[in-house]
């Protein structure tokens, strides 16, 4: 092996090292703040009841648009920007507007997660925190009313920097820099009840208050 090293010509190995050169200077010209904005870190999961799940934020920057009126259908664009917390916001938007029954679709990014998981055993959501920059990949869901309130209900795919994803419940959603939320507003209500042997409100469609 030794022997064979030396007879490489010195031309050869120069241009070989030149191949190692990006490599070195990409990692050089990464700062810790960059490194920081490439992870994604998950605190320790905990358990909550249905019950408990409920906004809690605000979204002092979502901005929204109305863009068609049809036959009692609204279509909306909903946009959320750095700051707003998304099932707050939308929320706000479902009560200003008294939506009785909705669906949405959304894509966009965050800096913080808080998705669940639920447990049939437990009887409640497994919850789980994900904090750093992340894609969202797909999020829907509806609006329906409970005890005369308008209710979100949305699930969320996120796409970390390795190009793997999580999932699972929406409890909270920090925007960064923007979500773009397409809301459809129906004519005829929707209505929620309480399922009792999961403790959570489930939509009946048979269900009128």
């Amino acid at each position: 092996m030794r022997a064979a090293r030396r007879n490489v010509p010195a031309k050869k190995r120069s241009v070989s090292r030149l191949w190692l050169l990006p490599a070195a200077l990409c990692l050089c010209s990464l700062s810790p703040a960059s490194l920081s904005a490439q992870s994604v870190s998950q605190a320790a999961p905990y358990y909550l009841a249905p019950s408990q799940l409920k906004p809690s934020g605000q979204a002092p920057a979502m901005k929204e648009k109305l863009l068609s009126d049809r036959g009692g259908q609204q279509e909306y664009a909903v946009i959320f920007y750095k700051g707003d917390e998304a099932l707050s916001g939308l929320t706000q938007f479902a009560q200003e507007h008294n939506v009785n029954s909705a669906h949405f679709t959304a894509i966009g990014a965050v800096s913080a997660a808080t998705v669940g998981w639920f447990d049939p055993a437990r009887k409640q959501y497994k919850v789980m925190p994900f904090t750093g920059q992340m894609e969202v990949l797909s999020m829907v869901g509806d609006i329906a009313l409970y005890n005369g309130k308008p209710v979100v209900h949305t699930h969320v795919v996120l796409g970390l920097p390795d190009g793997t994803t999580r999932g699972g419940h929406v409890i909270e959603l920090d925007v960064r820099p923007t979500l773009e939320v397409m809301v459809t507003v129906d004519p005829n209500p929707l209505h929620k009840r309480l399922d009792p042997e999961t403790g959570f409100a489930v939509i009946d469609p048979a269900a009128n208050q």
